[in-house]
């Protein structure tokens, strides 16, 4: 096959975060858990999610684990794990053995087709709890089913598309599981770098008396939507990654977003 200048760039676009990947250190446990103390310092809670290497076997996902868990706590870090269920092939015992590390748990959001395993994992586990992508049609349902439950949701616009389809307006369909999640008891996390919607959700969640609280991606913009949390007097929380897959995953995510630094500049002139 001819190469062109078009096609060298673009196998050199894919090619990039994984050579990236591999000359840059990854972030351990022990880079985490200080990252978490810090924040604590600074009167930020923070959750921990393990990025893994593509050919990660699940118990060296549940040993990273349990190893920052044991970190986490010994910093008195006020924090819960992030985990992703399908590279753990949705085992219970794996989960089991992570979250008798003594943490919290909350299955992150992966594709649209894996929703149905993660939410029966989620009421099995129900002080486990689940994110909801705004995209998906499905997490209407997906919100009265966990609503009442003891374990924390985290509203996402969402990163995977729905195979169906997105839902027409995704930022009207994040206000309308907010709405659905408000009055009750557990917490919900807004994770949103969009301080309009930021607002409108954590203003809908306060209204009702739920815990609501802001969590952010560290690395990402959130001068504004800090603001919006101080003006709500809402708690804040910190994603905080670490693993071998993260800066990968980061890399190719930046390389698809070039209005990323336009939208640094702009959260920070706000």
């Amino acid at each position: 096959m001819k190469h062109t200048p078009v096609s060298l760039l673009r196998d050199a676009r894919y090619a990039l975060p994984g050579l990236a990947g591999r000359a840059l250190p990854s972030p351990g446990p022990a880079e985490a858990a200080r990252l978490c103390a810090g924040l604590a310092a600074r009167g930020m809670a923070s959750v921990v999610g393990y990025f893994q290497a593509d050919d990660a076997a699940p118990e060296t996902i549940v040993a990273a684990y349990r190893e920052v868990a044991a970190l986490l706590a010994a910093a008195d870090c006020e924090a819960y794990l992030s985990v992703k269920a399908p590279p753990l092939g949705f085992d219970p015992g794996h989960l089991g053995a992570i979250a008798a590390a003594g943490l919290p748990l909350l299955f992150d959001a992966q594709k649209e087709e894996q929703a149905q395993q993660t939410l029966a994992l989620a009421l099995a586990m129900p002080e486990t709890g689940m994110a909801l992508p705004a995209r998906w049609r499905r997490s209407a349902a997906d919100a009265a089913a966990l609503c009442d439950g003891p374990g924390r949701i985290r509203l996402v616009k969402g990163e995977w598309a729905d195979p169906a389809g997105d839902v027409v307006d995704v930022a009207a369909n994040y206000l309308a599981l907010a709405a659905r999640l408000a009055g009750r008891k557990a917490p919900v996390a807004v994770a949103t770098h969009d301080p309009d919607l930021a607002e409108a959700a954590l203003t809908l969640l306060k209204a009702a008396g739920t815990p609501g609280e802001l969590e952010q991606l560290r690395g990402l913009p959130r001068k504004r939507t800090l603001a919006v949390a101080r003006r709500l007097e809402v708690p804040v929380r910190i994603y905080c990654p670490f693993g071998p897959g993260w800066w990968p995953y980061a890399i190719d995510k930046a390389l698809g977003r070039p209005y990323l630094p336009l939208w640094a500049v702009k959260d920070w002139m706000g």
